[in-house]
C-alpha cells in the first residue's frame, strides 16, 4: 500500500496538536498498518486523545488529508530559484514562471491556506525578477491578518513590494496595522513600523502618527529604532505632523544604543532640513539647546573609543553614525558662529585621526570636509579641509577623485587661494580617461581662472581643447572666452586667444563666439587689426603656408574660423595686402611671426571664390564670403570687374537668400554704383561689453591711445531702440552718427529714398535733383548689422537719411506741452515748417499698462505737404499697435493730420520712441525724411 509522511509544519494551529495525537490511527500513517487495525487498537487512553475529540472532528482531518494527497506539494522556493537560474534562454525562464504563476493563482482561486504562504513568498520572488504579480496583494492582506508570525512577516514583505500609496487596497492595511502596533510582541510591532513607514501614505500617516510617537518613547531599544525610522519616513510624505514628534526627539540623544542613536540623528536632521523654524528651535530652545554639545561628545566617543567588534567598519568605529552626526552638525553650524566655534576642536580631531587607507575613513572624510566648509570655521580649518580634497586627487580609485573634485567645485569660492595651490593636479585631471572627471575638472579649471593665472590657464585649457571629445570643445571654447574677456591682460594676447580657440575647436565653435570674436577685432586699433587680419589668412590658408586654398576642404573643418576670417578680410583687406611689417609680439604666448610675405589681391579675390562655390561650406558661411567679397570691391579697385562677376552669378543660386544677396548686390555695380562706396566703407568700431574693460595696450586708429566707448548699463533699451531705426547718438535725439557722417558728390541721388528707407514703404520720385546724403552706422552687437547683413524678409538693407542742408540734422530736445484738454503732450519735432506733438488720446489714463496716444503733425508752412507718412518703433519691451492716419496731404498754414496708437507698457517703464516723418513738397523736388528720438516721454 502507498505510504505518505505528512508535513505537519504547515497545517494550522488547532490542527496541528488533533492531527499529531491522531495521525498513528490514520490509513497512510508511517506505521504502514491498515485502517482496521488501527480502528480497533484505537484507545483514548493510550493515544492521549481530548474526550472533545469526535467524529465530526476526525472527519476534519481525514478530509484535509486527502486534499493534500490529492493536490501534489507545492514547489519550494528553493526549488524555483534552481529551475529559474537553470534556465538557458529567456523564453526558457519565461516558460518556468508562467507555469508557476498558473498554479498559484489556481490555489489563490481555491482559498488553500495550507500553502499560502510558500506560494506568496515564490510570487515576490518573481515579482523582483520583473514578472507581474499583481494578482498576490490580496493573499498579502490575508496574511497579515493571520496569527502567526511566519504568515505575517511574508504577508508584510509582500505589502511593501506590491502596494504603494497610489493603489486602493494599501488602505485595508490600516486596521491590520494598528491591531499590530499595539501588540506585545517586538518583532510583530517592528513588521508593522516597517511596513508603515514603507507604503504610509498622508491619510494613513495622519492616522497612525500617534501610535508612532508612543512607540518613540517605549522602554525596549528595538521598538524604538523602528519608530524612529517610521517617523522620519512619516515626515516625508507629511511634513505637517513635524510638531506631534518634536518633543519625543529630546531623549534620543541620551541613548546609548547605537541603533536609536542613528535614527534619533536622522529624524532630527529630517526635521532640520524641511523647516527652518525646527531647525531655530534646535539652536535656541532650553530643552534642546545642549544638542550641539550632545553630538560633539557622541562623536568624541566614537573617535576615542577603542575596538568593538560590535560597531567595527574596517577598523572604524560606527562610521555610519558618524557621518549622520557630521550632516546634522553641518546644518545647525550653518550661519551660527556660536555652534561652529562648538564644532571646530573635534572637526579637526576628526580630520586628522581618520585613516585614508580604506573606503570607510574616506567616506568620514568627505563629509567632514564638507561640514568645515558650509560652517564659520577657522581659516586653518579650512585650508586642513582643501588639502584633504587634494589628497582625494591623488588617489587611485576614481569615484574618489571624482568627488573630490565635484567638492572642490562647491567650495572654491570659499577659499580660493587654498585650492588654487592643486592648480597643477587639477589640470593633470583634464588628461584622466573617465570623461566625468574629465568634465569636473574643466569646471573647476575655469572656476580657478583669474588675472594673476590667465596666461597660464588658458594655455594649458587651449591645449585640452586641441585634443578635447567633441561633447566638450563647444563649451570649452565658449568658457575660454568668456575667461579672455574678463581677465586678458592686452589686446594682443585677447585677439590671439580667440584665433587659437578659433582653430583648436573648428566647427564646434558657437554663433556667440564668432560675434564676440568680430566685435573685439572691430574695436581693436590698426595695427591690431592688421595683425589679426593677417594671422586669420594665414589660418585659412592652410596653417603657415602662403599658397591659397585650391578647394575648401580645410575650411569645411573650421567653418567658424573661416566666417570670422572671411570678415576680417572684407572689412581690412586693404590692410591685409600692404607690404607686410615686422609685428612686435607682445608675448611668447601669442603666435606672432616674424615677417609675412606679402599676400596678392587676386589671392584674396580666388580663396573667397573657391569657399562660395564649395559644396562643403554651410549657406551662413557663403553669406559672409559673398559680402566679404562685395566689400573687396571698394578696397581692390583693379578686380572690381572681377567682383562684380562672381557677385552676378549667384543672381541664379539655388538658395533664396543667397539668390537675394547676389541680386540685391548685383545692383551696387549697376543701377546704384554711385552708393557702392559709402555703403561698403568700414564699420565703426562697436562697443564692448562692460563686463570686460578694454586692455591698457589698445591702440585706436591713427596710432593715438583712446578711450574704446561702453555701453551704459543704466540705459538698457538704448542699444535696442537703435537697433530698430539704425544708429544715432544713445545720449542725444539726433538721427546721425557724425564721426562717420559723410558728404558725397552731388548727382547721385537717384533713387536714394529707397535704399536709405529705414523702416521702408517710402515712394520718391527717381529724377529728383541732387542732395547731401550723410551715411548712417548703427552701433549695434547684432552679427547682421556689424556685417551689414542682409535677411531674406527685408530687402532695404541700407540706412541713412535725406536732408537738404549739408549738416547733419539736429533736433532740438522734445518739451513737454499741454493741450486744450489738459493732457500731457510731447513735442517730438519741429523743423522746416513740421511740427509733430504726442499726446494722451482723450479717455486714456497715465500709469496704466495699456495707453492711447495721438500724434498730430502740423504744417506750418505756406504750401502742403504731400505724401505725408509717420513711422514710429519702441523698444522690444514695449508692443506698438498703429492706426491709420487721418490723411496724407497736410494742408499749409496750421493744417493738421492725426493718427493714433496704443502702446502696451507691462513693466510701466520710462518709454522711448524714434520716430520718422516724410513727405514730398507740392511744388516738386526731393522727397523730406526727418527723425528724431523722443526721451521724455511721459511714463504710460
Amino acid at each position: 500500500m502507498w505510504m505518505y509522511d505528512p508535513d505537519l509544519s504547515v497545517l494550522p494551529t488547532e490542527l496541528n496538536r488533533r492531527f499529531t495525537q491522531g495521525a498513528s490511527s490514520l490509513p497512510f500513517s508511517s506505521k504502514g498498518s491498515s485502517w482496521a487495525q488501527k480502528t480497533s487498537a484505537m484507545n483514548p487512553s493510550d493515544h492521549g486523545f481530548n474526550p472533545s475529540f469526535n467524529m465530526a472532528a476526525i472527519k476534519q482531518v481525514i478530509n484535509d488529508a486527502v486534499e493534500r494527497v490529492r493536490m501534489p506539494t507545492p514547489m519550494r522556493l528553493r526549488d524555483l530559484i534552481r529551475q529559474i537560474r537553470g534556465a538557458h534562454t529567456g523564453s526558457e525562464e519565461r516558460a518556468v514562471v508562467n507555469k508557476e504563476c498558473a498554479y498559484i493563482r489556481s490555489t489563490f482561486r481555491e482559498e488553500d491556506p495550507v500553502w499560502r504562504c510558500r506560494n506568496v513568498a515564490k510570487l515576490l520572488y518573481i515579482h523582483m525578477l520583473g514578472y507581474p504579480a499583481h494578482f498576490g496583494q490580496l493573499e498579502c492582506l490575508k496574511l497579515i491578518a493571520s496569527p502567526r508570525f511566519t504568515d505575517k512577516r511574508i504577508g508584510y514583505l509582500g505589502a511593501m513590494l506590491l502596494l504603494d500609496e497610489r493603489q486602493d487596497v494599501h488602505l485595508l492595511i490600516t486596521n491590520c496595522l494598528k491591531n499590530d502596533l499595539g501588540s506585545t510582541t517586538q518583532f510583530v510591532v517592528g513588521l508593522a513600523l516597517c511596513t508603515l513607514g514603507a507604503v504610509a501614505s498622508a491619510e494613513m500617516g495622519r492616522d497612525l502618527a500617534g501610535e508612532v510617537e508612543r512607540h518613540l518613547r517605549s522602554p525596549n531599544a528595538y521598538v524604538r529604532k523602528k519608530a524612529a525610522l517610521c517617523a522620519t519616513r512619516i515626515l516625508r510624505r507629511v511634513p505637517d505632523l513635524l510638531e506631534i514628534f518634536l518633543p519625543a526627539t529630546r531623549s534620543l540623544l541620551s541613548e546609548k544604543n547605537h541603533g536609536v542613536l542613528i535614527t534619533g540623528v536622522t529624524l532630527i536632521t529630517e526635521m532640520c532640513e524641511h523647516s527652518p523654524d525646527t531647525l531655530a528651535h534646535f539652536k535656541k530652545d532650553p530643552g534642546h539647546r545642549e544638542i550641539v554639545p550632545n553630538l560633539v561628545r557622541i562623536l568624541k566617543n566614537l573617535i576615542l573609543a577603542g575596538y568593538s567588534p560590535e560597531h567595527d567598519v574596517s577598523g572604524v568605529s560606527d562610521p555610519f553614525l558618524q557621518v549622520r552626526i557630521l550632516r546634522l552638525l553641518r546644518l545647525l553650524g550653518r550661519g551660527d558662529g556660536e555652534a561652529s566655534e562648538a564644532m571646530n576642536d573635534i572637526l579637526a580631531q576628526v580630520a586628522t585621526n581618520t585613516e585614508t587607507a580604506k573606503n570607510v575613513g574616506n567616506t568620514i572624510l568627505y563629509e567632514t570636509v564638507l561640514s568645515i566648509m558650509e560652517i564659520r570655521s577657522e581659516s586653518g580649518l579650512r585650508v586642513l579641509g582643501v588639502n584633504i580634497l587634494g589628497r582625494f586627487l591623488l588617489n587611485t580609485d576614481k569615484n574618489i577623485r571624482y568627488v573630490a573634485l565635484n567638492t572642490l567645485l562647491k567650495t572654491v569660492h570659499v577659499d580660493t587661494s587654498a585650492v588654487q595651490r592643486h592648480r597643477s593636479t587639477i589640470l593633470d585631471c583634464l588628461k584622466d580617461l573617465d570623461v566625468s572627471i574629465r568634465r569636473r575638472a574643466l569646471d573647476l579649471s575655469f572656476a580657478l581662472v583669474n588675472a594673476s593665472n590667465v596666461c597660464a590657464m588658458v594655455r594649458e585649457l587651449v591645449t585640452f581643447l586641441e585634443r578635447a571629445d567633441p561633447e566638450f570643445k563647444a563649451t570649452a571654447a565658449s568658457s575660454i572666452v568668456v575667461a579672455a574677456e574678463r581677465y586678458a591682460p592686452r589686446r594682443r594676447w585677447h585677439l590671439d586667444t580667440h584665433l587659437r580657440v578659433l582653430c583648436a575647436a573648428g566647427n564646434y565653435v558657437s554663433d556667440e563666439v564668432v560675434a564676440c570674436t568680430i566685435q573685439l577685432i572691430g574695436a581693436s586699433g590698426a595695427m591690431d587689426q592688421a595683425w589679426m587680419v593677417r594671422r586669420l589668412w594665414l589660418a585659412l590658408s592652410m596653417g603657415n603656408s602662403e599658397e591659397p586654398l585650391r578647394d575648401g576642404s580645410p575650411a569645411s573643418d573650421k567653418q567658424p574660423l573661416a566666417q570670422v576670417a572671411l570678415w576680417a578680410m572684407g572689412e581690412y583687406g586693404d590692410l591685409l595686402v600692404r607690404t607686410p611689417e615686422e609685428h612686435d609680439g607682445d608675448s611668447g604666448e601669442e603666435s606672432t611671426p616674424g615677417a609675412v610675405s606679402k599676400v596678392r589681391e587676386e589671392d584674396v579675390i580666388e580663396v573667397i571664390r573657391v569657399l562660395l562655390w564649395s559644396p562643403q561650406i554651410s549657406i551662413v558661411t557663403k553669406q559672409y564670403a559673398l559680402l566679404a567679397l562685395t566689400k573687396l570691391s571698394t578696397r581692390f579697385q583693379m578686380y572690381t570687374d572681377r567682383v562684380r562677376e562672381i557677385v552676378s552669378a549667384f543672381g541664379s543660386h539655388l538658395n533664396v537668400d543667397l539668390q537675394q544677396r547676389g541680386v540685391e548686390f548685383s545692383q551696387l555695380f549697376s543701377k546704384y554704383d554711385h552708393l557702392r562706396h559709402p555703403l561698403l566703407e568700414r564699420m565703426p568700431p562697436p562697443p564692448l561689453p562692460t563686463s570686460a574693460p578694454p586692455p591698457a595696450d589698445v591702440v585706436a586708429e591713427g596710432e593715438e591711445s583712446e578711450e574704446l566707448p561702453i555701453r551704459n548699463r543704466e540705459e538698457p533699451d538704448s542699444n535696442e531702440l537703435l537697433v530698430l531705426l539704425g544708429g544715432g547718438d544713445e545720449n542725444s535725439g539726433t538721427t546721425t552718427d557724425r564721426s562717420v557722417a559723410q558728404k558725397r558728390s552731388p548727382g547721385r541721388s537717384a533713387g536714394t529714398a529707397d535704399l536709405l528707407d529705414l523702416l521702408g514703404g517710402l515712394d520718391t520720385n527717381e529724377s529728383a535733383p541732387s542732395t547731401d546724403i550723410p551715411t548712417l552706422v548703427t552701433n549695434n552687437n547684432n552679427l547682421n548689422n556689424l556685417m551689414g547683413q542682409v535677411t531674406s524678409s527685408d530687402s532695404n538693407f541700407f540706412s541713412g537719411t535725406v536732408s537738404n542742408n549739408e549738416a547733419p540734422v539736429t533736433i532740438t530736445p522734445p518739451t513737454v506741452n499741454s493741450h486744450q484738454t489738459g493732457s500731457p503732450s510731447v513735442l517730438a519735432l519741429d523743423k522746416e515748417g513740421l511740427r509733430i506733438s504726442i499726446s494722451l488720446a482723450p479717455g486714456s489714463a497715465l500709469g496704466s499698462s495699456t495707453s492711447n496716444f495721438m500724434m498730430t503733425a502740423t504744417n506750418l508752412s505756406a504750401s502742403p505737404m504731400m505724401q505725408f507718412l509717420f513711422q514710429a518703433a519702441v523698444p522690444k519691451a514695449f508692443q506698438l499697435q498703429m492706426l491709420s492716419q487721418s490723411g496724407t496731404t497736410i494742408p499749409p498754414c496750421g493744417g493738421q493730420v492725426t493718427q493714433l496708437f496704443t502702446i502696451n507698457n507691462p513693466n510701466k517703464g520710462p518709454l522711448r520712441m524714434r520716430i520718422k516723418a516724410s513727405y514730398v513738397p507740392a511744388g516738386g523736388g526731393p522727397a523730406v525724411l526727418e527723425q528724431a528720438e523722443v526721451n521724455s516721454f511721459p511714463a504710460c
